[in-house]
Parts: structure tokens; sequence; C-alpha cells
């Protein structure tokens, strides 16, 4: 029997679920209060394109080398106190970022968020899947984990957007140190400890190898928009991740006590799954990148009117969260992602041809809120889906897969449309510019639109209005055309995330047999009566 959980009455069921929401509020809240912020980096830090990838991207790196492995353990050594522990890392580097003085130390601070990270999100989803057994609970409950992320998509922009109004970047790192702490005292208050009875010997080539894998590939996924991805470099860097993970697998399947017991992948409960939560993180972690950038420099609005507006996808993307487990329970796994992911392609087809520098704020509102019920309807239903083919001893690792899948998709996102966007951008840029803008100022301009928009106020401030205004025209229609083709490259991934999910996804959880189920909870069988000898 699982050493798992100790919960003593069914009452205080609610609180521990708080409390883990609380702590999976507060990292979903820094990936969304840190991307409003990127523009004020860009203004008062004079960060370029790449750094401000890497400010997003540093902590992501860190989060998936070590996410894995800090599942394993978490299931190992408690997964109450791994969350401790990352809540702790993740409020004091928070504070380090807070006092950064250059995009260096900022990128270094966020890396040590990733790990506290690492360990905060698998034990989170595990410690849930402990807590509530029943398919429909914990159904309920990983809606409301996965709904966090929407609280977090509306409430982030909206407070680094006023804290940003009354005063600069840092006060975003900052605001972060009481979330962490309130989450902390909730989760030492509320939350049971929790650990695998069946824990075996420590998988050391296991933990080197998963850690060497991930952090090999999502690095080269980062840089391979700088290095271009046919470079020896990208190249060798996906070949090198490929054999170490074909190594991992290797050592897994002939390990007597592996982290991760890789046959789970021939379910497709679990591997049909985790593919649409990466497509689903591919295409969010890349709207987000650049919807703030078209919001705040296209648009010119404010850190706060960008949260404000960003409202819609923030609170459909929780609502159909809790929405979305449920009506996977009644109608099915496979019905509810694939409609999900087809919502999620209708949206990308509908942005990509019709964006320009003055879309009506109603209509982008109408296409968050189909965003935003698509992701909610796959994510959330995808993650339970996920955790239920996991057996609860390995809830730890099993939460950290998809962690992990989540964090290669949304790198994946930021880098290829990324690339598609910066690539566009600067092409049509350059084909554009007036000739007379002398080649400091192109180059300068070509960096990002943010730097364009910045070039061409100089020019005006400079007497040379005119030429400002072109540079502006020149800047706004290539980031125009960059975002259209970068939203209709992540509309036709959610595309084929569809359809695999459609193909492959199982619409429920096969029924239990008779040898699955423990002899106390079976039917009791009545002894026969007898009467007048005949049974």
């Amino acid at each position: 029997m699982s050493r798992s959980v100790s919960l003593a009455a069914r009452p205080r069921k609610p609180l521990v679920l708080v409390a883990l929401v609380a702590a999976a509020f507060a990292i979903n809240l820094d990936t969304t209060i840190v991307n409003v912020a990127l523009p004020a980096l860009v203004r008062q830090l004079h960060a370029t394109d790449t750094q401000l990838q890497w400010v997003v991207d540093a902590y992501n790196l860190v989060f998936a080398a070590l996410v894995l492995t800090s599942g394993s353990l978490s299931d190992r050594w408690g997964r109450k106190g791994a969350l401790l522990a990352g809540l702790a890392t993740f409020g004091v580097a928070s504070a380090a970022g807070a006092l950064a003085a250059s995009p260096g130390e900022l990128i270094a601070a966020r890396a040590v968020m990733g790990l506290g990270a690492a360990m905060i999100f698998p034990a989170t989803l595990s410690l849930i899947t402990n807590v509530f057994t029943g398919r429909a609970e914990r159904a309920q409950a990983i809606g409301a984990w996965g709904a966090s992320a929407g609280a977090a998509i509306a409430f982030g922009p909206v407070v680094g957007g006023w804290l940003l109004e009354r005063s600069s970047w840092p006060a975003i790192f900052w605001a972060m140190l009481p979330v962490a702490v309130l989450a902390a005292a909730l989760v030492a208050f509320f939350v049971p400890t929790s650990r695998s009875a069946k824990a075996g010997a420590l998988d050391w080539g296991g933990f080197g190898s998963s850690t060497v894998a991930m952090g090999v590939l999502v690095y080269t996924i980062i840089e391979a928009p700088d290095a271009s991805w046919g470079s020896v470099r990208s190249l060798g860097g996906l070949i090198v991740a490929a054999a170490v993970l074909a190594g991992f697998v290797s050592w897994e399947r002939r390990n007597h006590s592996p982290m991760l017991d890789v046959a789970l992948f021939a379910n497709p409960r679990f591997s049909a799954a985790s593919g649409s939560v990466t497509v689903s993180a591919f295409t969010l972690f890349g709207f987000i990148f650049l919807i703030t950038q078209y919001f705040q420099f296209v648009r010119s609005y404010s850190p706060l009117a960008t949260g404000v507006r960003l409202l819609p996808v923030a609170l459909c993307v929780g609502a159909a969260s809790v929405i979305g487990t449920k009506l996977a329970v009644r109608f099915g796994t496979k019905q509810v992602v694939t409609t999900g992911l087809v919502l999620v392609t209708g949206f990308y087809a509908w942005v990509a041809l019709t964006i320009t520098t003055s879309t009506s704020y109603a209509v982008i509102a109408t296409q968050m809120v189909l965003y935003g019920v698509g992701l909610g309807l796959t994510m959330a239903p995808a993650t339970e889906s996920i955790m239920g083919a996991v057996a609860k001893d390995k809830a730890g690792v099993g939460s950290a897969v998809n962690d992990a899948t989540r964090l290669l998709g949304g790198t994946l996102g930021v880098a290829v449309i990324g690339s598609v966007y910066g690539s566009l951008y600067t092409g049509r840029l350059s084909a554009h510019l007036p000739a007379a803008l002398p080649a400091s100022l192109r180059d300068l301009a070509g960096q990002s639109v943010g730097a364009a928009y910045a070039v061409a106020q100089h020019l005006a401030t400079g007497g040379q209005g005119r030429l400002g205004q072109l540079v502006h025209g020149a800047a706004s229609s290539s980031f125009i055309h960059a975002i259209a083709v970068a939203c209709a490259i992540a509309g036709a991934v959610a595309a084929v995330g569809a359809g695999a999910a459609a193909a492959a996804l199982p619409a429920q959880p096969p029924a239990p047999s008779f040898s699955d189920v423990p002899p106390e909870v079976l039917p009791r069988q009545e002894e026969p009566v007898i009467v007048g000898g005949v049974a």
C-alpha cells in the first residue's frame, strides 16, 4: 500500500486545493507579469530582442532541464518538502531579480527562479493526484489547478501594468516575493505530507541523462533562431540531445528502479495527451511574446491598459479549464481536447487574416474569447488524462513529464514563432526603410519594433519628421506582416495537434478489471441459502 497521503478528514481537501492552486498561481503569475515588463526592459535596461528572449528562456531552460529530476526526487523524499523548498528558492531569486543592474544579472536570477519552479510545479500536481483520488474529484481539482493559469494571465498583466505605471520594472519582481511567502504559508499549514513508499535505489543515470538531454534540447531550440536552424551548431545540438535521450530511454528500460517508466508512452492517454499539452503551450507562449509588443508598441497602450485588454483570454482560460475537465469526464477527453485545438486553430487563422495596426478592440476581444476557450478545453483535460494514466507512487515524475512537455512546447513556440517573426520583420523592414536613413539607425531599427519606433521618435524630435514617419510606417507594416505569418504557422501547428488528438487520444480511461480493484472494495459474495437441500 502506498504511503502517499495521510489526510484525516474530507473537509480539509478544499484547503489543500487552495494551497496547491496558490503555489501554481505564483509560477503562472511570474510568466505573465514578466512578459508585460519586456518593453520596459528595452527602454530602461536597453535589452535587445535576444536578451528579452533569454529573460524568458533562462527560466524555461533550467525549469525544463531539472523538472524530471525534481519530480522524481519529490516522489522519493517528500512532495510537500519539495514544494516548500521550491517556493523559498523562487522567492529569494525574485528578490535578486529586482536588484539586477543589467540584463545579464536579471537573466541569472531568472535561471534560479526556474530551479524553484522545477521543484514547485510537479509537486503541486502530484499532490492533487494523491489527495483527490476519484476521477471526478481529481478532474475538478485539476480544472481548478488549470484555472489558476487563467487567473494568472488575468492578474499578471493588470498587476504588472499597475506597478509599471507607478514604479520601474524591479517592482514586478518584488511583487513576486509576498506571493511566494503566502503560498508557502498555506502549504505549510494545510498540505499533508506525501511520498512514495515504493522508492528503490536512486537512479543517478536517469537523473543525469534526463537533465543533459532536456538542457541541450531546450538550449539548442533557444539559440537556433540566432545560429540558424540548419547550422552545424543547431544540428549538432539536436543530434546530441537525441543521442542522450535515446541513452536515457535505454537506461530506464533496463533499470530495475527507473525514475520514469518509459512504457507509459505506449499508453495514448499519456502520450497523446502530452502531445496536446505541447501544442497548446507552443501556441500560448508565442502568442504572449508577440501580443504584448503589439499592444504596447503598435497600439501605444500602457502596461496597465495592455493587462486589462488581455482579460478576455485570461478569464476564458480559467472558466473553460474548470468546465473542460467536467466535460471530459462526461463526454470523453478526445472530444473535448480536439474541440479545444480546433478553436485555437480558428483563432490563429482569424488573426492572420484580419490583424492590422488599427483592428477594432471589439474584434480582438472576440478573438481572445475564442482562444481562451480553446486553450482551457485543451490543457486542463489533457493534464487530467496524463495524471490519470500515472500510478500515484509516480505522480511526481508523471507531473514532471506534463511540465516538461509544456515547457518544451512553450520554448519551441517562442523560438519558432519568434524566429519567423524576427526574420520576416528584419527582412521586410530593410527593404522598406528610406535610403536616407543612416546605417547606424538602420541597424538599430532592425533590432525590434520598439527600437524602430524609438528611432522614428528621435528623428521627429530632431526636426526630421517626414523621415521619422517613413521609419514608423515601415516598422508598423513589417511588424504586422511578420505577426500575421507567425499566427498562420501557429494555427497550422494547432490544426495538426487537433488531428492527432482526434486520431490517437482515447475518449475515456479503460474500465478497471476485477484484478485491478482491491479486494476490500469488491462486492461481497453472499453465501447461498440452502432450503430443503437445494440451493
